[in-house]
């Protein structure tokens, strides 16, 4: 292995008893670039061409108040694959409130769980005292990528082989952009939501494939909600209202307590990618609250919806978790909210919603091929939560149409990423390529890249690729091909 340390932030975190500080979330403050890394296991695919992107938390400085993973500094891990090579590198995301805590010297906002008098200046977002430290998702648009906050944040861009910071998303309307935009692969539109605290409360836009902002539309809501993802389909973009909010005697105290309100449904907003306000369509339905959603497609009259229903959007505190983190626990174990595969049917004809669950398992970060996002599918992918934990050790493959499916458990003591699908180079059918991850190995104290086959699925990784460092936890990750790349102008997988 060839590797080049670019930079070495020094950091101050102490992790003392924080849970979310230690073993598969410790921070990495070390940004390098990697070459000929070292296979541990089978050998590199040559019919794989492309680039994959993790998000990350990785703070840098010593929290105001209790820290939560959310409040880490974004970090951008690229490998990107061609003719049976792979190279890698991370980068910190530069946002404008990681460079401001750097010049400073000290943490300036507040997180999560902390006072918001805390801040010392203004934050972002619907918050509006937190930090954007654009560490939530990542996706592939116009050639670059770009990564945002999950409670809105600027966006920011890089290029997605050399990570060279590329500065602020230059569309961002005023309230941001929420974590989870969906690129349509077919069109090369990027739809995209926000949220705030003021009326109308959501937005919701389009940007062309040139990186253009063309639509913006409200979409009025009863009050301040807490939207993390939508969906959309060939001619439709879905966005929600769910029971799960800041509770509005609370909030009107200037305290963010996150209330669920069992008794109100859950509504789902249906409106043209290009539509108006006046064409939203509401759909109710159970209530819960949605993380993330899979896929969604039309289907004669209706509109099919598949994502991940909470049982227990609000659970009961942690047991065993250490004293003052029992809560910050709870929000972050899927086993405890009961997170289950689950499909809404939504007629356009009749106005009724249906819904069922597909699986009785706790699972969560889906993902699919994403050719067929807003397609009729017939294969997703699940990852498995280690109980208790905000950390995955296993896959499920499901089909869609026969209800059949299959796990993996990675070796104990492993610790997966969300692992987007890499479509084979001139695919023949939908699973016809594989799943990449990120592995973090508490046994070795490393981390590795692995690849699974997904026609042969339960015999696990078919590669394994030792990585130059151990990397930190974290959320989302994507894939783009390296022909989405070479249509943004990126023509080279060997970033300089």
């Amino acid at each position: 292995m060839k590797k080049e340390v670019v930079n070495t932030y020094a950091g101050d975190v102490v992790a003392g008893d924080h849970p979310y500080l230690q073993g598969a979330w410790t921070p990495l403050w070390e940004e390098v670039n990697a070459t000929d890394l070292k296979v541990l296991e089978g050998e590199i695919p040559k019919d794989i061409d492309g680039v994959y992107l993790r998000n990350t938390e990785n703070p840098l400085l010593e929290a105001k108040g209790k820290y939560h993973p959310f409040d880490g500094d974004g970090m951008l891990h690229m490998a990107a694959f061609k003719d049976g090579q792979v190279t890698y590198r991370n980068r910190f995301i530069q946002t404008k409130g990681l460079q401001a805590e750097m010049e400073a010297g000290r943490a300036l906002w507040a997180g999560l769980m902390a006072d918001p008098a805390l801040s010392e200046r203004a934050g972002w977002g619907a918050h509006g005292s937190l930090k954007d430290s654009s560490s939530t998702d990542v996706v592939v648009h116009a050639g670059r990528a770009l990564t945002t906050f999950y409670q809105c944040g600027e966006g920011y861009r890089l290029d997605p082989l050399s990570l060279k910071d590329e500065g602020l998303c230059p569309w961002s309307p005023i309230d941001g952009i929420s974590a989870h935009c969906k690129v349509d692969e077919q069109s090369g539109e990027l739809l995209f939501f926000n949220y705030s605290k003021h009326a109308p409360f959501m937005h919701y836009g389009v940007v062309n494939k040139h990186d253009q902002l063309v639509h913006y539309v409200p979409i009025p809501l009863p009050g301040p909600r807490l939207p993390h993802d939508m969906a959309f389909t060939e001619n439709y973009a879905i966005l929600n209202d769910f029971p799960l909010y800041w509770d509005p005697d609370m909030l009107a105290q200037g305290k963010h307590v996150v209330r669920f309100f069992k008794d109100t449904p859950s509504r789902f907003a249906i409106i043209p990618r290009r539509g108006k306000t006046e064409d939203i369509r509401w759909f109710e339905a159970a209530p819960t609250f949605v993380l993330h959603f899979l896929n969604s497609y039309e289907e004669g009259d209706e509109i099919v919806l598949d994502g991940y229903f909470q049982d227990e959007p609000m659970p009961r505190n942690y047991e065993g978790a250490p004293k003052g983190y029992e809560r910050m626990m709870s929000y972050l174990d899927q086993k405890k909210m009961g997170c289950r595969l689950h499909r809404w049917r939504f007629n356009l004809k009749t106005g009724a919603t249906t819904e069922k669950r597909l699986d009785d398992r706790i699972l969560e970060f889906g993902m699919i091929n994403q050719r067929y996002a807003s397609k009729p599918y017939k294969f997703a992918y699940s990852a498995v939560q280690v109980p208790g934990w905000f950390l995955f050790h296993g896959y499920v493959k499901h089909n869609m149409e026969t209800g059949e499916s299959w796990e993996i458990r990675l070796p104990e003591g492993q610790y997966a990423s969300e692992a987007p699908f890499a479509p084979r180079i001139n695919a023949k059918d939908e699973d016809d390529g594989y799943l990449v991850s990120f592995i973090t190995n508490e046994n070795t104290q490393q981390s590795e890249i692995i690849l699974i086959d997904s026609k042969q699925f339960e015999k696990g990784p078919v590669c394994r690729i030792q990585l130059p460092h151990k990397l930190c936890s974290g959320t989302h990750a994507c894939w783009a091909s390296g022909t989405d790349l070479a249509k943004g102008g990126l023509l080279s997988l060997n970033p300089a």
